[in-house]
């Protein structure tokens, strides 16, 4: 769909599964998260699979677009296996179709996720935006969304808190930076990702709850996508352990406070943590 025509504009968003990062860290910090003998995979099967964060904090940026007025459709597409209980959470925060495109039988990097992602947006009538999370919490790369807008030809904004629609058939999105906030504006079509800055995604209802239980999602076969398309990982996992995490607690002592914040500031100019006076 070309922006600027008369249908509503189509706003994809794309998701991820991912092991809940509290259980994971609650695993971690107690000691009790195992890689199993292929050296890749935990060996705890109950941490539960949810919606990555800054995924669902997308799903909520589309939404506030067609609550200001943006006259649009929100579909969500994710690439996994049985993926039905993640999508229909998707569909109780209030989104209007749910996608789930089978994964080859190698395990996909980024760029055969990217590969899948594109041709089902090309291929099921494209997207005026694209949204996604900045990043997934299981992995930290955020290299899809790049990927993405490469393969589509689409501008790429990142780590936005706010995100609208203007009368120019373009973006205006609010970005995060080191330095404060950022504004800039691109042209539709355009992939923008999503950080936490967006504040908190809305919460189901019991009634939007009870109509997802009846929704699955739409399940695409990548063959029927991706023809001619290249779906070799390049990069594979070769080993994931978990490292040995040592504490060590220092006590700083003076008389009074001053002092004490004296020694503090000379030990972190020693351990060039603080750079000393010249």
């Amino acid at each position: 769909m070309a922006s600027g025509s008369m249908l509503p504009m189509r706003i994809v968003v794309c998701v991820k599964e991912v092991l809940d990062p509290d259980a994971v860290g609650a695993y971690a910090l107690s000691g009790g998260l195992v890689v199993g003998e292929d050296g890749k995979t935990l060996t705890q099967t109950t941490i539960p699979r949810l919606m990555n964060a800054y995924d669902e904090q997308a799903i909520e940026a589309a939404l506030r677009i067609r609550e200001g007025g943006t006259e649009c459709t929100v579909s969500v597409v994710s690439v996994g296996d049985d993926l039905t209980t993640l999508l229909r959470h998707a569909v109780a925060l209030g989104v209007d179709d749910v996608h789930e495109i089978r994964p080859p039988e190698d395990e996909p990097d980024c760029h055969v996720i990217a590969s899948l992602l594109g041709a089902w947006i090309r291929t099921s009538g494209g997207a005026d935006l694209v949204l996604c999370g900045r990043q997934a919490s299981d992995d930290d790369q955020g290299v899809v969304p790049a990927l993405l807008g490469e393969m589509l030809g689409m501008p790429v904004v990142a780590v936005a808190r706010a995100v609208e629609i203007t009368e120019r058939a373009s973006v205006m999105v609010t970005t995060v930076t080191p330095d404060g906030d950022e504004t800039a504006e691109a042209a539709l079509p355009a992939v923008v990702t999503i950080s936490n800055e967006l504040g908190e995604p809305r919460y189901p209802t019991m009634p939007m709850r009870m109509a997802a239980r009846r929704v699955n999602p739409e399940v695409v076969e990548p063959d029927s996508i991706s023809e001619g398309a290249d779906l070799a990982p390049r990069v594979r996992l070769v080993r994931q352990y978990v490292p040995t995490v040592k504490g060590e607690c220092v006590l700083i002592e003076g008389d009074g406070p001053a002092a004490q914040a004296t020694r503090l500031v000379e030990a972190l100019v020693g351990d060039r943590v603080l750079q000393g006076r010249p």
